[in-house]
């Protein structure tokens, strides 16, 4: 990450999926750019690949864009550098986006304690003294995180509304129980 006059560089990439800015952030070679190509494919926005440049506006609001040298342009291992605007044409790109949310692609570890209900306290993701949500993907063959960003993005959506599937089930439970 690099800050220089009211901008941040982070490392990661930059999409614009179901209306969201998001921001995909991980470790080197964990398939960030792979996975944002996926998504590319399905009709997502893309902005930003390996670096995205990030400015809070005075209203708090975090825009990001891609530096300007590299704008469109994306780095496969094995095909190298594409031109997302040229192969899947104008629709396909964003010149910036509110940054709204924050994927972590993390590599699975064996014997780590995953959360799978949904019921840990979220995250949060600071830039420039913004926080914004932040969604922790571990990452392990055979598991599509295209699609597991997908629903991300819709689950968060859903609980910006209100909408939470955990407590739901919780209460259901819990009407089971006490009827008992």
């Amino acid at each position: 990450m690099g800050n220089e006059k009211g901008t941040l560089k982070i490392s990661g990439g930059l999409l614009q999926i179901f209306n969201l800015g998001v921001l995909i952030i991980g470790d080197s070679s964990i398939g960030k750019s792979e996975c944002a190509l996926e998504l590319i494919s399905r009709g997502h926005r893309f902005i930003s690949d390996d670096v995205v440049q990030i400015k809070r506006k005075a209203s708090g609001k975090l825009i990001g864009t891609a530096p300007h040298l590299v704008r469109y342009y994306m780095e496969i291992r094995g095909l190298g550098i594409i031109n997302i605007k040229e192969i899947f044409g104008t629709q396909a790109i964003c010149k910036q986006t509110e940054v709204d949310l924050a994927i972590k692609l993390e590599k699975w570890r064996q014997g780590e304690e995953y959360d799978r209900l949904g019921l840990k306290p979220p995250e949060f993701f600071d830039i420039l003294g913004e926080k914004i949500p932040q969604i922790n993907i571990p990452v392990a063959p055979g598991r599509n995180i295209a699609t597991l960003i997908e629903v991300a993005c819709k689950v968060h959506v859903l609980g910006e509304k209100g909408y939470h599937a955990p407590q739901e089930i919780v209460k259901k439970l819990n009407r089971i129980l006490s009827a008992r």
